[in-house]
């Protein structure tokens, strides 16, 4: 009789737990951090895009994401006051990204090879983006991008000398190695990781881009180089104007760059300045006036969050403590508020307590440095216990139009889910 007893209770257990799994919380408050979190997503789970894949409405009143079902879209204007309803606007469908100026959001239909589609997010009306190739559309939805290995039919991008490349564990932690010190578990991975990339680095093929009109299907085909070219994004207010990287071994590359789209422009936006310096995860402020990313000198040592202003150059650099490093950073569209989604100890950072959601408000900077840096610091707030989410999945921050909460994804709960955090403490807390 015992023996049946213990049997139904852990049953009865089990089963608890895999509620709790299935049916996450829809609203509470963080005890770690006084600060409200909704979820937005229904039961069924859901998934934020990418960083910097654009997920609101022009006017700000619309989120988007994926869920197994389709697309959902989320009204904001009474987020915090009604409980959040994800529609499904497009079934069986995943977002690329919102436009820009419409009330579109872009998918492609049919699996990877698909074709390019926009659904509006207000009637679900679907439309065929007949000429687009890529995915990545640009502000005024005229041109799309993709990248295509091709060798340069003028000549004038000659193949540069393969690369003789240290073995990374080598170049990564040759000092631990020599002094005969062992390499954490995360270090080894870290070293790992970046040895897969490196092969791809030290022999590239030559690529270019691919500027599609979309009215008329022409294709432009511009900017040869031998790199692995990734991470394409066009400014959200000029049409012409693309950012992308040359993807990698940061450490080993000058990896954050602008073009063009007939060509001209392309230059290199930050030029490493010391052995082991990355610079990497660009993205473009609201206003499209300044490009941001992670800055790290070295790599691993010392952090910061680094934006260059693209009309008159000025350089601005934020310090970043090591547990508040993190993967991803975005910015509000008034650009008074920034975001992290923190990492875990095998990221770039090794972080010890970095598994946290954050909200960053910079700090007044100080006179520019022999470098031609202004360096500040930021306010940083605690938003949401990251301590039981798996960074496998990377949380993907965003900041609200209104400023008022960060979106994020997380599997804390078990599935993934997306997420609201409410920028301001709660009074409840």
């Amino acid at each position: 009789m015992l023996r049946f007893f213990i049997l139904s209770a852990l049953l009865a257990f089990g089963s608890t737990v895999s509620n709790a799994h299935a049916q996450p919380p829809t609203d509470w408050i963080d005890p770690a951090t006084g600060h409200r979190v909704i979820r937005l997503s229904g039961e069924g789970g859901g998934s934020s895009l990418y960083f910097h894949q654009n997920t609101y409405t022009p006017e700000g009143d619309k989120l988007i994401f994926n869920t197994k079902g389709g697309i959902a879209v989320v009204d904001l204007k009474t987020l915090g006051e009604k409980p959040p309803n994800a529609e499904i606007i497009v079934k069986g469908a995943s977002a690329i990204a919102m436009a820009r100026k419409t009330r579109d959001v872009y998918f492609i239909k049919g699996g990877k090879g698909g074709g390019v589609f926009a659904a509006s997010v207000d009637s679900g009306a679907i439309r065929e983006v007949k000429n687009a190739r890529g995915g990545t559309i640009n502000a005024d939805e005229t041109i799309s991008v993709s990248t295509v290995t091709a060798t340069d039919p003028d000549g004038k991008t000659p193949r540069p000398e393969p690369r003789k490349l240290l073995p990374q564990r080598e170049r990564m932690f040759g000092a631990k190695l020599l002094n005969k010190i062992p390499l954490t578990a995360e270090e080894e991975a870290s070293a790992a990781k970046e040895q897969k990339l490196a092969a791809r680095l030290a022999n590239p093929s030559c690529q270019t881009f691919r500027f599609t009109d979309l009215k008329t299907g022409d294709a432009k085909t511009v900017g040869y180089q031998y790199a692995w070219l990734n991470h394409l994004q066009f400014s959200p207010t000029d049409p012409n104007l693309l950012l992308y990287c040359h993807e990698g071994t940061w450490h080993e590359l000058d990896r954050v760059w602008i073009i063009r789209t007939d060509g001209t422009g392309q230059r290199l936006l930050h030029k490493r300045t010391q052995d082991m310096e990355i610079a990497g995860h660009e993205f473009w402020s609201a206003d499209g006036k300044t490009v941001w990313f992670d800055l790290q000198t070295p790599r691993s040592k010392e952090f910061w969050l680094a934006g260059i202003n693209l009309e008159t150059g000025a350089k601005t650099r934020y310090q970043v403590e090591r547990d508040h490093w993190s993967i991803h950073y975005n910015t509000s569209r008034d650009g008074k508020l920034f975001a992290g989604d923190g990492g875990d100890p095998g990221q770039v950072a090794f972080a010890k307590n970095g598994r946290w959601i954050y909200a960053f408000t910079p700090q007044e900077t100080g006179p520019r440095t022999n470098d031609g840096w202004s360096e500040g610091g930021f306010k940083v707030e605690r938003l949401v216990d990251m301590s039981k989410h798996n960074y496998k999945s990377e949380p993907n921050v965003t900041i609200t139009p209104d400023g008022k909460w960060v979106v994020f994804r997380s599997n804390m709960h078990g599935p993934s889910h997306v997420y609201a955090a409410e920028v301001k403490k709660s009074k409840k807390s």
